[in-house]
């Protein structure tokens, strides 16, 4: 058995000294303490594996060094000793956290397999807490695509802020990926293994959002037939993302001011503080600092959140990373049809680099999703890609010299052409693309005098 350092508490010197040499030869680091001040004296100076402890001491009793114990050592283990054993002092001590209550007299066996299954709780517990955290070092980023100059910094600056547990705020254009960005600082931060919720702030009025974030007690307002934890308290030891907070009322500021100044809420309607241990994260697409200089955002609420703050990259300025991603999205929307689809077509892939993604790596996605809908190949083509995009890719076609500038009839006559070719003159499946229906492809058609 694993060599643990054991802490035992008994004003007894007799019952204490037997316990600790039978623990000793079992090869236990052993520390002794003759009544309950002089255990939180040693739990103060040392880490203990498990404390064994008499209930009934004067002045500090065994209760008080468990609770003492869970306080500072959360990890360790207690087995709780007593000659006065009742059912209440058993249940009450097992509800405080103690592995096992023992009752005098008892047999040096018994005790011996107490000791052994409690030590061997305590090392799975710090087992698993190893493995994740080799996990997690092994895959920080799992979800953080692209390997471009301003992603690499962009991960290394997380791989930082997540273990500082400080408010953060998130700045990015839409569809950038600022909740991806906040849950990758959850996944990287000490409360890895606690919630993760994100709130619209944008989405609520005034009223409702206060009721969403803070709850309310009983018959707070007409409806209110109990009493509802709000969300800050739903996410205790977690992380909140505050989606769109610039988007909050100014009202809705100086309360959530309160919450991260006093870590305490009062529901609504209530009279009671309460106090909530979690990280906010906070992410807009807007300027704050040009938000609380016209006066819509609050300059005290910006420093408090703004404590570190990042700001997501457009894809624009990552261009080189638009292949892993469509790649990517076409992994995961790739089988809508039952044969999968994984290549890009050189081509369209070439139309993709070209374009200036205003909707950012959401409007990626939204793309490749439509491709694997409507592709009939193996691969994603141009004419798989929407309408604009195709058009798009008939002026790289001409060249970068090119300058004729063309009437919109024609414009259209050479785009209908193009279409026409890439699926091999079949009328049905371009009227499709074109999003028009086969007689109007053929009106088009006899109006621009092309061949039917």
């Amino acid at each position: 058995m694993e060599t643990s350092r054991i802490l035992v508490v008994d004003d007894e010197a007799i019952a204490r000294e037997n316990l600790a040499y039978v623990l000793r030869k079992e090869g236990h680091t052993v520390v002794c303490a003759q009544d309950g001040a002089a255990a939180l004296q040693a739990l103060a100076q040392a880490a203990f594996d498990l404390v064994m402890t008499d209930l009934r001491m004067q002045h500090v009793d065994g209760m008080q060094v468990l609770a003492e114990v869970k306080k500072q050592q959360p990890s360790a283990e207690v087995i709780v000793i007593t000659g006065y054993a009742t059912v209440n002092t058993a249940v009450e001590a097992m509800r405080a956290g103690a592995f096992f209550y023992v009752s005098k007299p008892y047999q040096i066996e018994d005790v011996r397999m107490l000791v052994q299954q409690a030590l061997e709780k305590r090392s799975l517990r710090r087992t698993v807490s190893e493995l994740k955290s080799q996990i997690k070092a092994c895959v920080p980023l799992p979800a953080m695509i692209g390997h471009s100059p301003k992603m690499e910094a962009l991960k290394k600056a997380l791989q930082q802020i997540a273990v500082a547990d400080c408010a953060v705020v998130i700045l990015g254009e839409t569809g950038t990926g600022k909740e991806l960005v906040a849950r990758t600082i959850h996944h990287l931060s000490p409360r890895a293994n606690q919630r993760f919720l994100a709130v619209n702030c944008g989405a609520f009025n005034e009223e409702l959002l206060s009721n969403e974030l803070f709850g309310h007690e009983k018959e707070a307002f007409t409806g209110a037939r109990g009493v509802k934890k709000g969300l800050f308290e739903t996410v205790q030891g977690g992380t909140i993302l505050l989606d769109e907070i610039a988007d909050m009322p100014l009202a809705m500021q100086v309360k959530l001011l309160r919450v991260l100044q006093e870590k305490s809420l009062m529901r609504v309607g209530g009279t009671e503080e309460i106090p909530v241990d979690l990280r906010v994260l906070a992410a807009t697409n807007k300027d704050l600092r040009l938000q609380v200089e016209k006066g819509l955002f609050r300059h005290d609420l910006y420093f408090r959140l703004s404590v570190m703050t990042v700001i997501v990259p457009p894809l624009s300025e990552r261009r080189e990373d638009i292949p892993m991603l469509a790649k990517h999205f076409l992994r995961k929307y790739g089988g809508y049809r039952g044969t999968p689809v994984e290549e890009i077509d050189p081509a369209a892939l070439e139309t993709l680099m070209a374009y200036e993604f205003p909707g950012n790596v959401r409007e990626l996605e939204n793309i490749m999703e439509r491709a694997a809908a409507v592709t009939r190949g193996p691969s994603i083509e141009v004419q798989d890609l929407p309408p604009d995009l195709q058009q798009r890719r008939i002026l790289l076609s001409r060249g970068k010299g090119f300058q004729e500038f063309l009437t919109l009839e024609e414009n259209e006559r050479e785009y209908i052409a193009w279409i026409l070719k890439q699926v091999n003159h079949n009328k049905t499946r371009a009227a499709e693309i074109l999003g028009i229906d086969r007689v109007s492809l053929w009106r088009k058609l006899r109006r621009y005098q092309m061949d039917e």
